[in-house]
């Protein structure tokens, strides 16, 4: 226990910093995945608009930050060309078990 009165401020601002800042990166975490399953661009601007406010204020490093927007756009794009080839493949199977059923039925 710190001897001098500000020593004892220090160790409330601390304590006290220390629990806003894992409350802001959990939630950062928490909309970052939300965002990565959710494909939605609006709120995909959203949450790179936290990262760089979070990293303004110190509460990330401003590389994390960029990592993050960076791996969040690469999901973005990925998903976007997903359904087209998800498309593709699907189709495939349900020919192929028709024409199964068909020279089965012959």
């Amino acid at each position: 226990m710190p001897n001098i009165k500000a020593a004892e401020k220090w160790a409330r601002q601390t304590s006290k910093r220390t629990a806003q800042n894992k409350d802001k990166k959990t939630r950062l975490k928490t909309i970052f995945k939300k965002a990565v399953t959710g494909q939605d661009a609006e709120f995909a601007k959203s949450v790179e608009s936290e990262f760089d406010k979070a990293a303004k204020t110190g509460v990330i490093h401003k590389n994390k930050a960029a990592r993050k927007k960076s791996r969040l756009a690469k999901a973005l794009a990925k998903a976007a060309t997903a359904p087209a080839a998800k498309a593709k493949t699907t189709k495939a199977p349900a020919k192929a078990a028709a024409k199964k059923k068909t020279s089965a039925k012959k």
